[in-house]
């Protein structure tokens, strides 16, 4: 079976997938991995011929009503955002094109589904074939979009120039621009939140954040963003920033700011990034702040370092910490959601290999695997948009942050993948051990905030809602799970001054997530007040607002944001 052409796939390519032998034989190469992920030796994957059938029947009777309707001059409806443009409908050959490739796209989506195949296996496979299947929309080719067509016309040639030039700078940057880079500056128009830099090494930046209340209560609150994107995601611009609204609150609000690191850091390993990077950071704040406990919130993979940090202090007998939020957090990785499609023994080892020992894990191949898992969004929209049109992307701070790519150091890279994504071992007590201490999550006793997000891809809100379980089980009444609209990072990044989307809550304690759903009530817009009423109540008395960063020990080294964020990846 051959590859599809560009232009929509003709039934007769389509009818090739009758033989069951031509399916395997074209997937094959792109299921390298499927044994180890499998489990066996070979890759068990079968397809009906029953099943076959029925779907080849039902694809001929669907294309024989639009050649039918092409006959007869009609146009198809074609409900895809893709094709919504006039020029698309003004036109039935190529409106024909158009539900001709949805309906292909469907055959080949049907086909994946009816695979017989192990569950991580099938998972790949619709994976590749969605790729496949985005990738060979008409939409993406100068030859089959007749709106990009209809606009060469319209601008005499310039947009296909515009188009050409947009290309062949994001050649030479590596990536497809999805923003106006050139209208943002980090500390200039994101991440302004005032503030210094009272600490640093080779791995942070702790920043402090300048009062905007007369008093604030006692108790700090610490943020440790992920590691695998810039702080700001949490600073983008005053309206939407959580940074500032829990400065707003009357917090005293620390921030680590992690380095971008380079070669020179390879061997950085995770332990490193637990006592050297997290740990420290808390026993800062409690000095600086004059706090036996301070308040501390994970985001994403940060929420992950804390959880084991803090397991780790407890276990020694300090209680560093008043409450627990953890923003889209994995504890218990049983459940990867899409991102497993990049995980098994095959995958890992090869990462090991390559950089385990020393080495980066490229900021770039972080972008590309996240922006593949919803290509149609992040990648063929703007091949069309930027080199199809010759449009110039619009500034969107939130697309700017995330072309702002860091690394990891492999040696730390490696062992959070296999540790965590491929074998699980954090929610197992005892199996891990972190520089030298055995992790038990179940150590921490602290009232903790949990979050997820419904619409999360990459931390799905059921993953999220095992967090309940594993902390505090002996006081479930000690946590608290909210969920809000959105994905994983709109939905955290709500902001109650936009007034959008929504949250539900439920103050009763449920075995599973679907079983707290069923009983959950939904409130309009965001998420926030929730979680400051939740901060308020272990955030000790209020006093006045501090006059100056740090302390006499820690003094402030340069103003917000420092420089580790504004540090680029290669």
């Amino acid at each position: 079976m051959n590859t599809p052409t560009p232009e929509a796939m003709s039934p007769a390519w389509m009818s090739q997938l009758s033989d069951p032998k031509a399916w395997q034989a074209w997937f094959q190469p792109q299921m390298a991995a499927g044994p180890a992920a499998a489990g066996s030796g070979e890759m068990a994957v079968t397809l009906d011929p029953a099943a076959i059938a029925r779907l080849q029947n039902d694809y001929m009777e669907q294309m024989s009503a639009l050649w039918q309707d092409m006959l007869a001059s009609k146009a198809p409806a074609i409900a895809d955002k893709r094709f919504n443009a006039p020029a698309w409908h003004s036109n039935s050959l190529y409106a024909f094109n158009a539900a001709t490739y949805l309906l292909n796209a469907r055959f080949l989506m049907s086909m994946a589904d009816a695979v017989q195949a192990p569950p991580k296996v099938k998972q790949k496979i619709r994976f590749a074939v969605q790729q496949t299947v985005d990738a060979m929309s008409p939409a993406n080719f100068l030859v089959t979009n007749p709106e990009a067509q209809q606009k060469i016309i319209e601008t005499k040639g310039e947009s296909l120039a515009k188009g050409v030039i947009h290309m062949l700078a994001d050649m030479q940057k590596g990536r497809i621009s999805q923003t106006d880079e050139s209208a943002f500056d980090v500390g200039r128009n994101v991440a302004t939140t005032e503030g210094a830099v009272v600490f640093e090494n080779e791995l942070f930046q702790l920043i402090q954040y300048k009062p905007l209340t007369k008093t604030v209560y006692q108790r700090p609150l610490l943020l440790l963003p992920p590691c695998i994107n810039k702080y700001y995601i949490l600073d983008l611009q005053p309206s939407n920033s959580l940074v500032r609204y829990a400065v707003e609150q009357g917090h005293t609000v620390f921030l680590v700011s992690w380095l971008n690191p380079d070669a020179s850091m390879g061997h950085a390993t995770w332990d490193d990034y637990i006592q050297d990077g997290t740990i420290k950071a808390i026993s800062v704040v409690q000095q600086i702040s004059g706090q036996d406990q301070i308040n501390a919130l994970g985001f994403c993979i940060g929420g992950t370092m804390l959880a084991i940090a803090l397991a780790m202090l407890f276990a020694r007998g300090e209680k560093p910490v008043a409450s627990l939020t953890l923003l889209t957090t994995l504890l218990d990785f049983s459940d990867t959601g899409v991102l497993d499609v990049f995980i098994d023994e095959a995958q890992v080892l090869k990462r090991e290999q390559e950089i385990g020992r020393g080495g980066l894990m490229s900021g770039r191949d972080f972008t590309a695997a996240f922006a593949s898992l919803r290509p149609n969004d992040l990648i063929w929209n703007y091949v069309e948009s930027n080199y199809l049109k010759g449009e110039n992307p619009p500034p969107f701070d939130l697309l700017y942050w995330n072309a702002d790519s860091t690394n990891l150091p492999g040696s730390m890279f490696c062992w959070y993948l296999r540790n965590m994504y491929l074998e699980d071992n954090l929610k197992v007590p005892g199996k891990l051990t972190v520089a030298g201490e055995k992790i038990d999550l179940r150590k921490i006793s602290a009232p903790t905030f949990i979050y997820g997000s419904r619409e999360d891809h990459i931390v799905t809100w059921t993953a999220a809602y095992t967090s309940v379980a594993m902390l505090n089980p002996k006081k479930p009444g000690l946590n608290r799970f909210v969920l809000g609209a959105s994905g994983h990072i709109a939905g955290v990044i709500n902001s109650p001054a936009k007034n959008k989307r929504s949250y539900w809550t439920n103050t009763k304690t449920a075995v599973n997530a679907d079983e707290w759903m069923a009983t959950a009530t939904e409130h309009p817009g965001s998420w926030w007040p929730e979680w400051a009423a939740f901060l308020a109540k272990h955030a000790g008395q209020e006093v006045g607002a501090p006059r100056k960063y740090g302390n006499a020990k820690f003094k402030p080294i340069e103003p917000a944001p420092g420089r580790y964020v504004r540090v680029k990846a290669d």
